[in-house]
């Protein structure tokens, strides 16, 4: 098994690390802050969780296409959504609504004790997996069904990331979500305002902060594919 520092020259994929150096200094300036953050965002190859033919793009501060009709998040999303869950503390067992490209998979799993991540589409799942599975990274636990009704079976957590955009908070993660649990999710409109949102499970309740304007393709519900 490659380490990761071999894993990061692999490949056509590969650029510079002044590259990817730039690209932390620029998610530092955007307020992004957290130490240990920075420094998973810093050693996870980008380039290892996009197509080829987009690898020399790995590194800005964009999101990127990866098929099925959807897309690997921006960096600094990556890093925001991450920090925002780590608020309050360590974290021992998080869902992930939507595996995609595995890219946010793989920074949560360097950074909590285990992730519980969802997909509905197969083939990004199955590629997912193979991704972490060269980066030596074993805490992960996939499924293949829908995001919208979480991982009950499971279920609590003490964190939950939805990275694809709902009309409303579902329902089915809110009751999934343990006592003190803290969950980021991106709601509105496909293709309008969309805000990011803190959800926090209280005693008698859920907090809710609205934290800004984002754009994610939309969280999808109905026949796997």
């Amino acid at each position: 098994m490659r380490d990761q520092e071999d894993l990061m020259r692999h490949g056509i994929g590969f650029t510079s690390q002044r590259t990817r150096e730039r690209l932390i200094q620029r998610l530092i300036e955007e307020g992004v802050s957290n130490p240990k953050v920075i420094d998973v965002l810093r050693r996870t190859p980008r380039h290892l969780f996009v197509d080829e033919a987009l690898a020399h793009r790995a590194y800005e501060d964009t999101a990127l296409p990866i098929g099925n009709n959807q897309t690997i998040s921006q960096p600094f999303m990556v890093a925001h959504m991450s920090e925002l869950l780590l608020q309050a503390g360590p974290l021992d067992k998080v869902l992930e609504i939507g595996t995609g490209s595995g890219y946010q998979t793989a920074i949560l799993a360097q950074l909590v004790e285990r992730v519980f991540s969802v997909e509905r589409i197969k083939v990004l799942q199955d590629r997912a997996k193979e991704r972490l599975s060269e980066l030596n990274l074993r805490n992960v636990v996939f499924r293949w069904g829908d995001g919208c009704e979480g991982w009950p079976a499971l279920a609590p957590y003490n964190g939950i990331i939805v990275t694809a955009v709902a009309p409303e908070v579902p329902q089915a993660l809110l009751d999934q979500l343990a006592p003190g649990g803290r969950m980021v999710i991106p709601v509105g409109p496909t293709g309008e305002t969309q805000h990011l949102m803190l959800i926090v499970r209280e005693e008698h309740g859920f907090s809710q902060q609205v934290l800004g304007a984002v754009r994610f393709v939309p969280l999808l519900t109905g026949p796997l594919a």
